[in-house]
């Protein structure tokens, strides 16, 4: 890793340690990911309009679209695991737990995009740089979502309608990926008393927050439309990893 950027990921790595979780603003990712990595980011976020509606949400909500994939990564590389469903116990999902829920694949050329795959290796590196060594899996089980989250004018769109929340992993890493035509959308960190640490907005293309989920909850408010007559809505990229 060239010098510079090994800066960078030690700017971001020291307040992650600190406090369990860190925004790191769009110019911060590019330089992590690399240039090759973001080349074809306009390829990446078009395969958001390709999602398929989330029918799972137990408050009847249709403001959710997402695609599903899984990952086993190690030192010695990232692998797909075969297509599995995706399952939160209601300890951590009280609204949508407790049951397995299937949703579309991430498209094969989306699963082995470059900035995927870059996104991976820095996730990896990151939990690999945090984690204690002693307990430390040889494969960690990742899990990527892509999530789109419209809203209407009397409707708005619940990025997390669960509330202030953990996901029952180990890591997590939230990437904006685009918003359109939205207000609103802030996310906010806790403590595990549920005091208030921080909050930020991810904005930008890359903006991204990774949390510490055995340390903190997070939670992101609802959107809303600017202009009612335009479609409006919030994509981003979710990467979880966990013990095996």
């Amino acid at each position: 890793m060239a010098e510079d950027t090994a800066g960078v990921l030690a700017h971001l790595e020291a307040p992650l340690r600190a406090d369990g979780f860190v925004f790191v603003p769009a110019g911060a990712m590019r330089a992590l990911l690399g240039q090759q990595a973001v080349a074809d980011w306009a390829s990446f976020a078009a395969s958001w309009n390709r999602l398929g509606l989330d029918r799972y949400m137990a408050d009847g909500g249709r403001y959710r679209r997402r695609r599903h994939a899984t990952f086993a990564i190690s030192a010695g590389g990232i692998r797909r695991k075969k297509h599995q469903p995706h399952y939160q116990s209601r300890d951590y999902n009280e609204l949508n737990g407790g049951i397995e829920r299937w949703f579309r694949a991430i498209e094969p050329e989306m699963g082995s995009h470059p900035a995927l795959l870059a996104i991976l290796r820095l996730m990896h590196r990151i939990v690999t740089d945090l984690s204690d060594p002693a307990s430390q899996p040889d494969v960690w089980h990742t899990e990527v979502h892509q999530f789109r989250i419209e809203a209407l004018e009397n409707s708005p769109g619940q990025p997390t309608p669960e509330g202030l929340h953990r996901d029952g992993v180990d890591w997590v890493m939230v990437i904006m990926v685009r918003r359109e035509n939205v207000m609103s959308g802030e996310t906010s960190i806790h403590d595990l008393q549920r005091t208030l640490l921080g909050g930020f907005m991810l904005d930008q293309p890359l903006d991204t927050a990774v949390v510490n989920d055995n340390r903190v909850y997070h939670g992101v408010t609802a959107v809303r439309p600017l202009d009612p007559g335009r479609p409006a809505y919030r994509d981003v990229l979710v990467v979880t990893f966990r013990h095996q």
